[in-house]
């Protein structure tokens, strides 16, 4: 295990070059010029000229490119154009309010997709697996901008339960958490019902209730963690799709989180912020997919890390 943990760090090195150049590439093709923004839209071209020199953005692109590698080797991310901070602390210091975030989503996922899935499988084409089949593809139709604003507007203008925006308490999170999770409940439910209901006509288990053990011990001791294994990679999946997805979501509520931020950077052409952004984003997607390949070991002993 200690060794294939090692493997895929390592496999992650070059990964991690590989989106380097691309998010760097990316940001520089996108439209505008960061200078011109800098200098202010009325500024004459000699002063467009200094600015682009003194960001550095009149050497080729290639030198340019060096530079933030060597930053980003040494924990360095560049300064903001916009406020002249920092990036990465200016990043740390929203981070943790979008993984509150996306983890209170997958509570929500869970809570209700694995149940749901289950019970749909055990009542399969039942009105109970009818109802539960509806329920996964409004889950996974409806668009979470639509969705949070319909939680707003019921519990938050109509009900005035909820806070409509903001952070700070569990309150704040719940109306942005269920808007970010519903999809993901969803997709778990149709993933664990599809794959219980494979496990379930396996041999081990018709002997299991050849031996006379209860539906609820055959279900939860034996099917259900076999039936795990493909949830689990969907889960990785997710996490970090949810990571992206947040933009939204964020937006809405006006959630104080990465998401939002980032969009408030794009609109600024704030190339430095942006970069460091996306950079921390795919750190956190390998990490994430490490650890769902070390929960198959934990799920299926069978699996081995040779």
């Amino acid at each position: 295990m200690h060794i294939y943990i090692i493997k895929r760090l390592l496999q992650a090195i070059p990964v991690l070059f590989i989106v380097t150049i691309i998010t760097f590439s990316l940001v520089h093709i996108m439209p505008g010029d960061p200078a011109l923004i800098m200098a202010g839209e009325d500024a004459d071209p000699e002063t467009v000229e200094r600015m682009r020199e003194a960001m550095g953005l009149h050497r080729p692109i290639h030198e340019q490119y060096l530079d933030w590698l060597s930053g980003v080797l040494q924990g360095d991310l560049g300064t903001s154009l916009r406020d002249h901070r920092p990036v990465l602390p200016s990043i740390l210091q929203r981070l943790p309010a979008t993984l509150h975030l996306v983890l209170a989503s997958f509570v929500v996922s869970f809570s209700i997709g694995i149940p749901i899935g289950i019970l749909s499988a055990v009542k399969q084409n039942t009105v109970i697996d009818s109802i539960a089949r509806v329920f996964a593809l409004l889950g996974i139709s409806l668009p979470n901008f639509w969705l949070g604003l319909m939680l707003m507007f019921i519990f938050s203008h109509r009900l005035q339960l909820l806070p409509a925006s903001g952070s700070g308490t569990i309150w704040h999170l719940i109306m942005p958490a269920i808007a970010l999770g519903t999809a993901s409940a969803g997709l778990i439910t149709r993933l664990t019902r599809s794959s219980m209901l494979e496990v379930i006509r396996q041999d081990y288990v018709r002997t299991a209730r050849s031996k006379g053990l209860g539906e609820k011990a055959i279900i939860y001791k034996h099917a259900l963690k076999n039936a795990m294994l493909p949830v689990v990679t969907i889960v990785g999946l997710q996490l970090a799709a949810r990571l992206g997805g947040s933009v939204i979501v964020e937006t809405v509520f006006a959630y104080p989180g990465m998401g939002r931020f980032a969009f408030e950077r794009m609109m600024a052409r704030d190339m430095p912020m942006i970069m460091g952004i996306l950079f921390v984003f795919a750190v956190i997607f390998i990490v994430i997919n490490l650890i769902t390949d070390i929960c198959y070991g934990f799920l299926d002993p069978r699996i081995r890390y040779d």
